[in-house]
């Protein structure tokens, strides 16, 4: 698929950072884009920014509220958009949606564990489920699921506790290792790629605090403030005497410098995805720290969860990574 005009697209989690740039830079060549997400505002701030740049005739975007944990959601979304589209066609499929959280088996809320890894595994296996009949009806398709680095190196550091969305991305990229040979069997105008993105300007930790408290307002709860007390004293760091107020002041500075200090912009991530799915790449890297750190862990595999590992890898990388929690760049 060496261009996207006249094409039709489906982009979860099209509200804000890469869903909503690839849903940008998809309508700009002409492609057609039905986009899903939990947050209706979200989504009509992103329809606003494409109307600006300009629709060209015969590009269509719309809108659809979806969790994409839930199967039968994203099967009303598949529906509502092939009726709006007047389709039975899909030729792109970016299973983007994702959410941080969840961090420790041991001492976090289950719920908040299950619920991020059922939006960033069950959110890709079950948009392939669901619109895989759309592109089997395609001449052409490609899938193309967001996994992370997180993905080959299920570690923030060696004081952050990261299960749940290590464990969810390292399942999206094997599931889509694997559909390389079931699609080439069964499929073979199908392709698929695994976006594994490092350090991307998104606003994930705010998002991933709307998604699992179900809520369109990033203010921490009284819950979420006791919870980040706990984190940050198992980190060793004394917040006894902190007021609930700095708390929230960290917590909003943290995903202020997420976002405006990434080494790489959303814009730019989505730029490498789409030219990687021109390329049929099945394994897309995103940004050089992406690169990095997958050279890093592939040379010492053996020694990648062990402290000096990881103080070589923040060196050589150039961003702390163990003063991010429940990052990375959905």
């Amino acid at each position: 698929m060496k261009d996207f005009a006249g094409k039709f697209a489906v982009v979860t989690g099209g509200g804000t950072g890469m869903g909503r740039e690839l849903a940008r830079q998809l309508i700009a060549e002409g492609c057609s884009v039905a986009m899903c997400d939990v947050s209706d505002r979200a989504m009509q701030e992103t329809i606003a920014l494409c109307q600006a740049d300009g629709v060209p005739q015969g590009a269509r975007i719309t809108a659809h509220i979806a969790d994409v944990s839930d199967e039968q959601a994203l099967i009303r979304f598949r529906d509502e958009a092939a009726k709006l589209h007047d389709t039975e066609k899909l030729h792109l499929l970016f299973n983007n949606a994702g959410i941080g959280g969840g961090g420790s088996i041991v001492n976090d809320d289950r719920a908040e564990w299950e619920r991020t890894f059922n939006v960033c595994w069950g959110g890709v296996y079950y948009g392939v489920r669901t619109f895989l009949p759309m592109m089997l009806n395609a001449d052409e398709a490609h899938i193309v699921n967001t996994s992370s680095v997180n993905g080959f190196w299920a570690s923030l550091g060696p004081s952050v506790s990261h299960t749940a969305y290590a464990a969810a991305k390292f399942a999206v990229k094997g599931f889509t290792e694997a559909l390389i040979t079931d699609l080439r069997l069964n499929a073979p105008h199908i392709k698929c790629s695994v976006v594994m993105p490092g350090h991307i300007g998104t606003m994930i930790a705010g998002n991933s605090r709307r998604v699992i408290r179900g809520v369109d307002d990033s203010t921490l709860s009284a819950e979420e403030i006791a919870r980040a007390r706990t984190r940050m004293a198992r980190a060793g760091v004394d917040v006894s005497q902190v007021p609930d107020a700095a708390i929230q002041a960290m917590a909003d500075e943290q995903a202020r410098r997420f976002l405006e200090n990434a080494p790489t912009t959303a814009a730019e991530a989505s730029k490498i995805i789409l030219d990687g799915v021109k390329a049929e790449r099945w394994r897309i890297l995103v940004g050089d720290d992406a690169h990095k750190m997958d050279a890093l862990v592939r040379a010492d595999p053996e020694q990648a969860y062990e402290p000096a590992f990881f103080e070589v890898l923040a060196k050589e990388v150039g961003w702390q990574l163990n003063g991010i929690v429940s990052n990375r760049a959905d």
